[in-house]
């Protein structure tokens, strides 16, 4: 019975691996030579926060041009920290102005993830020796092979200038996210930048090399805490078992009376966060949920379609961006809370990887993210369940044989 019961496992994970890979494949060979249509976006707005301002970018043009204005301008020091960092004419960009801060004087802290880069070049990853730079390790578990905390990714995207502005949000560097994707970031000036600063300094000193060398040596920051009302700092530290985002999440959720309306690139929640989405619906909140239509992630989108039946009967409306991938991870609830930040809604996200998101209680930049989700529900499908549930049987079948990963991603 025992041995059935190993070879009907084995049958299923194994069908489950196939399906999974074959359809990555196929989706990789039809997005060949593809190129993204044009989809609308903001002009950069600029709106007073607390003791200083935050200003949201939705296209990764004008993002760029001001954070290499600012690494330009550096006086003191710069930390950048980066999930993906392409070789290409993008990430050399960034790169040449990094290698040029630190030339004049600058201190240059640099933070990639070496597993979301192993296909950039070898060449592009070397360094001047001015700049201190940590690559988070493709594997950090060492010999405690079954410390759990020890296997998130640094999917953070951080940029600090001096003491005086700071730059978070979802935009990995490369190319094609510089017109090709629909992202948000946003720049901060204020106390707020302290708090960003610190996010910075604490995974460097927690990660790096414990030797002498002047680029692994602690990162200290030499000022107090100040609290700022507005605006908070949340991070994922899978090391120290700390996961605020999805709480942080919840919380507002369960707090709405008017309005939610999340965008997300991957959306894989667990079943309780779903629930709340649905009790929200249920009492009477617009509830809104932005997903791509196509991400570049095909099993994610199969697998989070799991969701969409409960999610629609509830009265959630799922809204699909067409013509190009949404990796924008956002949220507004009421018009007065809202986050930007890299944390998806997914395990991985939620209670594995490194994250940080900036969370304010604030009117203003509340209005402005509404006015960029209605600009990206301009651009989308909307999903309905007459439409959802007439869908072929061949597409429940996959659903159904891919949603036992779920818990993986």
């Amino acid at each position: 019975m025992a041995t059935l019961l190993r070879r009907v496992l084995l049958t299923v994970f194994g069908l489950q691996l196939g399906l999974a890979v074959g359809m990555s494949l196929v989706d990789s060979y039809r997005r060949r030579g593809k190129r993204p249509k044009p989809f609308p976006t903001r002009d950069p707005h600029t709106v007073p926060v607390g003791d200083g301002e935050i200003t949201t970018y939705t296209f990764g043009r004008d993002l760029y041009a001001d954070m290499l204005a600012a690494i330009e301008g550096a006086q003191k020091q710069v930390l950048f920290e980066t999930y993906i960092w392409k070789g290409d004419a993008t990430g050399e960009r960034f790169k040449r102005a990094l290698a040029a801060a630190a030339d004049r004087g600058v201190e240059v802290y640099c933070i990639y993830d070496g597993f979301a880069n192993l296909v950039v070049p070898p060449t592009f990853k070397r360094f001047p020796p001015g700049m201190k730079v940590l690559r988070y390790p493709v594997y950090a578990a060492g010999w405690r092979f079954f410390d759990l905390r020890r296997y998130g990714r640094d999917h953070r995207k951080l940029l600090v200038v001096d003491d005086h502005v700071g730059f978070i949000g979802g935009y990995n560097v490369g190319s094609a996210y510089e017109t090709e994707w629909r992202d948000t970031h946003v720049r901060v000036t204020g106390p707020a930048v302290w708090d960003l600063k610190r996010a910075f300094a604490d995974f460097w000193n927690l990660n790096r090399r414990r030797r002498l060398r002047a680029s692994e040596r602690p990162l200290l920051l030499e000022t107090a805490s100040t609290w700022e009302p507005t605006v908070r700092v949340q991070r994922n530290v899978p090391r120290l078992m700390m996961y605020p985002i999805r709480g942080m999440y919840l919380e507002a959720i369960n707090r709405a009376s008017r309005n939610v309306w999340i965008t997300q690139a991957y959306f894989l929640p667990d079943q309780d966060f779903v629930d709340a989405l649905k009790d929200a619906a249920r009492r009477g909140v617009d509830v809104r949920l932005l997903l791509p239509l196509k991400s570049n992630h095909i099993v994610a989108d199969w697998i989070s379609r799991g969701y969409f039946s409960q999610l629609l009967d509830a009265g959630v409306r799922i809204l699909r961006y067409r013509d190009a991938m949404v990796h924008a991870k956002t949220a507004t609830v009421d018009g007065t809370w809202c986050t930007v930040g890299t944390a998806n809604i997914d395990r991985l996200s939620l209670q594995g990887n490194y994250e940080i998101n900036l969370e304010a209680i604030d009117p203003g930049l509340a209005r402005e993210l509404e006015e960029i989700f209605l600009v990206d529900q301009s651009h989308c499908l909307e999903l309905i369940s007459e439409e959802w549930e007439a869908r072929d049987l061949h597409r429940k079948f996959t659903e159904a044989v891919l949603g036992p990963l779920r818990p993986l991603l």
